[in-house]
């Protein structure tokens, strides 16, 4: 056991990472030395950080809890503590069902743990952070909440309303993070569309992505979990005007029957989203959609879910996630609506759904072979550099696999990559030459 050590263990989405690595920066400022996501803790404390989003979120992270508790009572550590979405929504609880935990926090007063370990004051807390990323990108987080209260989902439950940081804050931010060497940028929120509404009435995203985009040193920046709903057209306007704009959004549907988007409170039409999806493919030619769709909402019968496939078929979308339907406790469909769709019938929906998304991935692919594309090289696994095109977002999207042999290459740096081979997951390429910004 390492004395004045801690390890963090990060569970769920990338906005909780943000949330970790500025804990750590606080902890360092508390004078504790820290790592992330450790397969061999060895730290006197840990702290896990949880997902509290879906059943199987929850699931993983209370077996996390209960496996550190049980680290604490074989005397292999000395205090835990837990943060994040779960202990937010389940303090109470957890402290009755798992009191081995020394003290939980929720999602926004886990910058207190910091001051409950120091020996003195700490600063006030800010947007600093330790990175766990590569150290050539980073995820900016730009809102906490959700003011969207879809029928099945409890993320507004968990972190409240819709709250915009204030824009400068975030330019600091990116520039701050530029000057320790990040050049590529994942814009992060529960919604990003929905950035300025809360400020002044108007959505300010694609405002903010046309600063960021001014910022010198950027060199990619990815905008992830935009809404459909009033999506805000000026935003592509600022991907065809900077070319460090990636022509990359991900923009998550769920369905396109409209009376299970009715049923969804998603305030959108079958017919709007065919035609929003049309334009976003006009507006920004060779973009790439990432969306996530879900199966098995009550209700959800079987031309609601071949109308879906009948979508995806038609859109094309170039990444795909989909997910079944679970009852969440506390929201509108928990209380409102049966899950009458079985278990099994979910299960088929979703394997259906992908088995097609595959075939489409593979076809979407394929047509990358012949192309040069810009690369940024994350690391070197075995005989292979792994990097990435401005159409994929960290550990989520396809990678580019380059031969070793070729020609020795620098993590964080761009190169040119002539696509010459490509499977459903990943691309095969050679390096032409670096990239010239």
């Amino acid at each position: 056991m390492r004395a004045r050590h801690i390890d963090v263990i990060t569970l769920g989405c990338s906005k909780n990472l943000v949330d970790s690595e500025q804990l750590m920066h606080r902890l360092a400022q508390a004078g504790f030395s820290c790592s992330h996501d450790s397969k061999h803790p060895t730290g006197e404390i840990a702290v896990i950080n949880t997902c509290g989003f879906i059943g199987d979120a929850k699931e993983d992270s209370i077996n996390t809890i209960l496996e550190f508790a049980e680290r604490k009572e074989k005397g292999l550590l000395s205090r835990l503590y837990v943060m994040g979405c779960l202990s937010q929504r389940y303090r109470e609880e957890l402290q009755r069902e798992i009191p081995q935990v020394d003290r939980y926090y929720g999602k926004f007063d886990f910058q207190q743990l910091a001051d409950d370990l120091a020996a003195e004051p700490l600063p006030r807390p800010s947007y600093q952070r330790v990175l766990t990323t590569p150290p050539h990108y980073a995820y900016v987080k730009i809102s906490e909440g959700c003011d969207r209260h879809c029928a099945y989902c409890a993320i507004p439950i968990i972190t409240g309303k819709h709250r915009s940081r204030p824009m400068q804050e975030i330019l600091d931010e990116v520039r701050m993070l530029t000057g320790q060497g990040v050049t590529e940028f994942q814009v992060i929120a529960q919604e990003t569309t929905f950035y300025g509404l809360d400020i002044d009435g108007r959505q300010q995203i694609a405002t903010l992505i046309d600063r960021m985009a001014s910022i010198p040193g950027v060199r990619w920046i990815r905008v992830h979990y935009a809404y459909p709903t009033h999506f805000p057209m000026e935003l592509l306007d600022v991907m065809n005007r900077h070319s460090n704009v990636c022509r990359y959004l991900d923009i998550a549907l769920q369905h396109i029957s409209d009376h299970v988007l009715t049923d969804m409170h998603r305030h959108i039409t079958r017919q709007e989203t065919y035609d929003l999806i049309s334009a976003i493919r006009e507006k920004v030619p060779g973009i790439a959609l990432r969306t996530t769709m879900m199966v098995g909402f009550p209700g959800e019968t079987d031309d609601d879910f071949q109308q879906l496939l009948d979508f995806v078929r038609w859109a094309r979308f170039e990444r795909l996630g989909a997910f079944a339907y679970s009852e969440e406790e506390g929201t509108f469909s928990a209380k409102n609506y049966s899950d009458n769709v079985s278990d099994e019938v979910k299960q088929q929906r979703l394997g259906t759904l992908m088995a097609l998304q595959q075939e489409i991935s593979e076809e979407m692919q394929q047509q990358m072979v012949g192309r040069t594309l810009c690369t940024v090289i994350d690391r070197r696994e075995g005989n292979y550099y792994i990097g990435r095109t401005e159409f994929s977002s960290p550990e989520v999207d396809p990678e580019v696999l380059i031969p070793a042999g070729e020609r020795q290459l620098r993590r964080g740096h761009y190169y040119d990559v002539l696509i010459n081979d490509a499977t459903e997951f990943d691309l095969f390429g050679s390096v032409a030459h670096p990239h010239t910004f």
